[in-house]
């Protein structure tokens, strides 16, 4: 790990094809991170999630269902512009290791950064385990 970037890693008990979608889909995005999303999820498209009024903006660079996902990511007025780090998150099987590494951060805002991601991962964990309503 560099100086630009915070990694982790969460198991989850579900299939990399149960956890997934909860990455791409807007409906199962807000169920663990943010209030709104609005996602395109191939090279190029939209990455949009507001966050606790925070509207974080970016797009997808590379989409490789069910294993990888890359997409940039930043707010305006922040240290972190919209665009200007990439997060990168795989996943293994063994039930699923969630591997995200947020890229080209600001040295003085990983640490934010990190707590961030470690706030919203086990959330994650808990709601791929809990079906959707309604799917």
């Amino acid at each position: 790990m560099t100086a630009d970037e915070f990694a982790t890693e969460v198991r989850i008990a579900a299939a990399p094809e149960v956890v997934f979608p909860y990455l791409t889909d807007p409906a199962l995005m807000v169920r663990w991170m943010g209030e709104r999303a609005d996602l395109a999820p191939a090279p190029g498209g939209t990455f949009a999630v507001d966050i606790q009024g925070n509207p974080v903006r970016g797009e997808f660079v590379a989409v490789e269902p069910p294993h990888r996902l890359v997409f940039t990511w930043g707010m305006a007025g922040s240290d972190v512009p919209p665009g200007s780090s990439t997060v990168e998150i795989t996943l293994r099987p063994d039930g699923t290791v969630v591997a995200l590494v947020h890229r080209d951060l600001p040295p003085e805002q990983v640490a934010d950064h990190g707590a961030g991601w470690d706030f919203y991962l086990p959330r994650l964990a808990a709601v791929a385990l809990t079906p959707a309503r309604g799917r």
